[in-house]
């Protein structure tokens, strides 16, 4: 069984969502599915046929956060330290030919948003800094062509 890395944070996110999806979802569906029903001849219900179809979306998420959270491999970013980029690590990088600095913070899969500035371990730009340290440069294959780019910062927080 292949562990999944995450953030405690993310943890606690795929937990939450759980939570509402059992809690709050799940009745509300069996509830629109009961009064579909009452609504009579099912094959033609067209209330129906969406809440079961919304039931199964549910279900399947359900299964699908059970499975991730059973495997997950809770890394406590605070307890690491050191200048290496692994997971959890908040890296600074500078393009070599622009100079435009980005920062990023490694994460698991299910916690990637670019735009909250956290990329997965899987992503092209962390598999490339994986391994690196403070001043080291690091080549990225992107669709427009390979770029370059210098570790400025490592921070663990």
């Amino acid at each position: 069984m292949e562990r999944i890395p995450m953030t405690a944070e993310g943890h606690a996110a795929l937990q939450a969502e759980l939570k509402v999806l059992k809690s709050v979802e799940r009745p509300n569906i069996i509830a629109a599915i009961s009064e579909a029903r009452s609504h009579g001849d099912l094959s033609e219900n067209a209330e129906y046929h969406a809440a079961k179809e919304k039931q199964s979306f549910i279900e399947g998420r359900i299964s699908e956060l059970d499975d991730k959270l059973a495997r997950a491999d809770v890394i406590d970013v605070s307890k690491l330290s050191g200048g290496k980029v692994r997971f959890g690590a908040t890296v600074t990088i500078a393009d070599v030919d622009t100079e435009e600095e980005q920062t990023y913070k490694i994460v698991g899969e299910d916690e990637a948003d670019v735009k909250q500035g956290k990329i997965s371990v899987t992503s092209p730009i962390a598999r490339a800094l994986i391994g690196k340290e403070e001043g080291d440069e690091a080549e990225v294959a992107a669709p427009a062509g390979a770029r370059a780019y210098e570790i400025v910062k490592v921070v663990y927080k």
